[in-house]
């Protein structure tokens, strides 16, 4: 069953957000390799936490969107 038109935005923003948290993780741990190879572990540390964190909650948008998507999230009129 296709989304209704209301619904499709609902789905489409955390569709978007998961987006830009898997590619701002992937320039964490880039930069995070890149402060390891010169000494400073404990920043690359820091940025490696970060970068999980922004996984994790890209996982939770990600169940939200497929929520919307079989309909057991929906956006209808206020009453």
């Amino acid at each position: 069953m296709p989304l209704t038109k209301p619904n499709q935005q609902p789905r489409r923003d955390p569709k978007e957000a998961e987006a830009l948290l898997k590619w701002s993780g992937v320039d964490l741990m880039q930069a995070a390799v890149r402060l390891s190879e010169v000494g400073q572990e404990d920043e690359a540390k820091e940025l490696m936490i970060l970068a999980l964190s922004y996984q994790a909650m890209e996982d939770k948008l990600a169940g939200y969107a497929d929520e919307v998507r079989v309909g057991r999230i929906n956006r209808s009129k206020p009453e």
